[in-house]
């Protein structure tokens, strides 16, 4: 119930770590998360001396809860069979499925969507062009900020209102879902060795731009700029 898997940046750009969290939800009691024993005596343990020295009264009183533990957001994703995430910076402007019980770090910014064609359309050069000059960097490394690259960015209908039946969507849709599949075939090969898992990264992988690759993203980009 209450221990989640937990991405951040380099879980999708590299190999997952298998990080864990420990999550007593938006507003579980203190005495509710006390019967999970060992999750909330590790908390206890580990947590409740750091947050007594914090200013900020509600994460001193609270401190068994995750210190902004984004109740919007956890409505958002409610519902959802999966969600889209991307990392806050990174040299690759890449989107990943994320299963709906996976807590996002906070570097990594989420999109409330669980469709193909969201996916196809913020994977398209349109968007990542648009990304990366509306965006910021840290370092060399460009920044996706979501205030100025996605809520700006002009997409082929308004959210919530895409016509499901027009080929146009469907065929971004099917070009985004051929992308995933293939990408994810390539990223875990069945029966691979741990040395050559370790090398199949999305960094690696679009680093190297293999053929394969740079022609399912043409195909995208195709619909995606059609509609």
């Amino acid at each position: 119930d209450v221990i989640k898997e937990w991405v951040n940046g380099s879980d999708i750009t590299g190999r997952p770590r298998g990080m864990w969290i420990i999550d007593f939800g938006v507003d579980m009691p203190l005495e509710q998360a006390a019967q999970y024993e060992m999750p909330f005596e590790y908390v206890k343990k580990y947590i409740y001396p750091a947050r007594q020295k914090v200013r900020r009264e509600r994460r001193k009183r609270l401190w068994w809860l995750f210190a902004e533990p984004a109740p919007n957001l956890r409505v958002a994703l409610s519902g959802l069979s999966r969600y889209i995430g991307t990392p806050r910076v990174a040299k690759h402007r890449v989107f990943t499925w994320i299963d709906p019980d996976v807590i996002p770090d906070m570097q990594v910014v989420v999109f409330a969507r669980d469709d193909d064609y969201f996916f196809g359309v913020l994977h398209s050069k349109a968007h990542e062009i648009w990304a990366l000059r509306q965006g910021t960097q840290l370092e060399s490394r460009p920044r996706y900020t979501p205030t100025t690259t996605f809520e700006t960015f002009s997409l082929p209908w308004p959210p919530g209102s895409e016509p499901t039946g027009d080929p146009r969507y469907q065929a971004i849709a099917e070009a985004a879902r051929e992308l995933n599949e293939k990408r994810e075939a390539w990223l875990n090969p069945p029966n691979a060795e741990v040395a050559v898992l370790k090398a199949r990264t999305l960094t690696n992988l679009y680093n190297a731009m293999p053929t394969w690759l740079q022609h399912l993203h043409e195909k995208l980009d195709r619909a995606v700029f059609a509609a």
